[in-house]
């Protein structure tokens, strides 16, 4: 097993913290950033690892200091996993709430009579504003 940027390698998680993952590669100690663990968002990075599980991270660089750059989503894509059961489905199609009035004439003066209030509201605010500025 040779450290090379752009090989894929195995290595055991030693420890992880808020930011990352250090993994152990036969001697020589690796980070995989928080982002370079999944494809989607990781919160936690203990919901998708743990110490002590083997992983294959992909060497993304290695600096002059010997700092070794690894990544878990570019080493090998985990397939999700499967249940041994088909997941059970609901055909019946949701019932859907019908609203009070379909009649178009109820329909609109309910949203003028909303919207005329909400005016009203807004029209007070602005004189309460304008009374306050001229004082």
């Amino acid at each position: 097993m040779t450290l090379e940027v752009g090989n894929i390698v195995e290595g055991t998680v030693v420890n992880i913290t808020n930011f990352g993952a250090f993994i152990d590669l036969s001697g020589k100690t690796g980070l995989v950033h928080i982002s370079e663990v999944a494809d989607t968002y990781v919160k936690d990075i203990k919901e998708f690892i743990k110490e002590g599980d083997k992983v294959q991270v992909k060497v993304l660089g290695i600096d002059d200091n010997g700092k070794i750059s690894l990544s878990i989503k570019q080493g090998v894509q985990i397939a999700p996993k499967r249940s041994s059961r088909p997941a059970e489905v609901e055909w019946s199609a949701p019932e859907k709430k019908k609203p009070a009035s379909n009649n178009f004439e109820d329909i609109m003066s309910k949203f003028m009579k909303e919207s005329e209030e909400v005016m009203s509201d807004y029209k007070k605010k602005q004189e309460v504003r304008t009374k306050s500025r001229r004082s």
